[in-house]
């Protein structure tokens, strides 16, 4: 009984390592192009990554969680030994990346940790899920270098001037913001629900409105939409320069915030068995141990991270930051919708390189290609070579410790 405890104890204290780890790696980069422009500090955004990520991890990051940790392999359950193996591997290899200054796709790297540790358990594999989750990871680069290249060339060109194109970006944002599902929002059937869908049921309520919930809701998410084109266009009605700057920070908070609900997962979903079944206590507090985790990776270790995916992959200005934020914002809201687990340094460098290679800015520095091509050949090392460390370190601790 002591040594299954122990165990226990080995896999909370790496599942916080990990989440350190992600805290101070993936959830950096959303920060960078706010950085890049100037428009924030590195240290300022270090401590803004730490808070709005850390709340982004509780508030979003149950569905990646679940599929971490039952998803990714068939009959077998993850053991609290199997979930140390996981998370220390992966752990350790992120933190080798952010020694060097190359982000490592955390997704990459714990979903090819859970696959090794759980064959090592004699689990099958579960292709079905990964065909999904590999076609999404393919279409990433693709989806979002097209959209952050248009919305690039949109923002510096002059046909639209910024005081319609920018507003009308941001109300998109922000009719998507009404909508996203939060913890801390309940449906009436128990599950987690969005802002606009709270709303709408009781103003349905209230109102005599049943049976047209949906159209509700999208007039409550059309009125958020608004909300967020007069405040931006009061930004930059009063001054351009400053009011882009003040909305690029304000996008980068909204995408700090998602990617704590994306990253988080990979810290917890190895434990989400070991915490219903030994534990018997709510996911929600194991998001939160998650969540605070990335706190301190964020507030200690990010800000290198931060200058070298600011400085090395693209120097943006505000117009292309923007261009940037918009595309890797939707990719990762869809990715929590489907429970699918993403890499957001994979996310922000290939909004970061779409937006990068729009010209006509003598702020930009182009794109580094020997830097970019360096982190491709990193993400498929780092899946391949985690799902096999961790297959050899489940059975190295399993003959230490006389247990599965």
């Amino acid at each position: 009984m002591s040594s299954v405890i122990g165990i226990v104890a080995i896999a909370l204290g790496t599942s916080l390592f990990m989440a350190f780890t992600v805290g101070a790696n993936s959830n950096s980069a959303p920060i960078a192009p706010a950085v890049g422009a100037n428009a924030i500090s590195t240290l300022k955004g270090a401590l803004v990554v730490g808070i709005v990520a850390g709340l982004g991890a509780v508030a979003q990051g149950g569905s990646i969680s679940k599929t971490i940790g039952h998803g990714l392999i068939t009959g077998v359950t993850i053991t609290p030994l199997a979930a140390a193996a996981t998370l220390l591997t992966a752990a350790t290899l992120i933190t080798i990346g952010n020694t060097y200054g190359y982000p490592i796709p955390s997704a990459f790297t714990v979903s090819g940790a859970a696959v090794g540790a759980g064959l090592a358990l004699g689990g099958g594999l579960a292709v079905g899920t990964y065909l999904q989750i590999l076609g999404f990871w393919f279409a990433i680069p693709v989806v979002e270098g097209v959209l952050a290249y248009g919305l690039a060339r949109l923002l510096l060109g002059d046909r639209i001037p910024d005081t319609i194109s920018i507003p009308l970006l941001v109300a998109g944002v922000g009719y998507a913001l009404a909508n996203v599902q939060l913890s801390f929002v309940s449906t009436p059937r128990g599950e987690q629900g969005s802002i606009a869908g709270f709303l709408a049921h009781h103003l349905a309520g209230q109102f005599g409105l049943f049976g047209i919930d949906g159209l509700v809701v999208v007039l409550v998410s059309v009125v958020v939409a608004l909300a967020a084109v007069g405040v931006t266009y009061r930004q930059l009605d009063k001054d351009v320069t400053t009011g882009i700057n003040r909305i690029l920070i304000a996008l980068a908070l909204v995408v700090v915030f998602t990617s704590g609900g994306t990253q988080v997962g990979l810290a917890t979903g190895p434990l989400e068995p070991v915490f219903s079944s030994a534990l018997g206590l709510p996911g929600l507090y194991l998001l939160a141990l998650g969540g605070l985790g990335i706190l301190l990776g964020g507030w200690i270790r990010s800000p290198r991270l931060i200058q070298a995916v600011s400085r090395e992959y693209a120097s943006l200005g505000p117009k292309r930051s923007i261009a940037a934020f918009i595309p890797a914002f939707l990719v990762a809201q869809t990715a929590i919708v489907l429970g699918f687990p993403i890499s957001f340094n994979k996310v922000m460098i290939s909004s970061i390189v779409g937006a990068g290679l729009v010209g006509g800015s003598s702020e930009s520095g182009g794109v580094s290609a020997k830097k970019t091509g360096y982190t491709v050949g990193a993400w498929i090392g780092s899946m391949v070579g985690g799902a096999a460390i961790s297959f050899a370190l489940y059975h190295a601790l399993a003959a230490v410790v006389g247990s599965g």
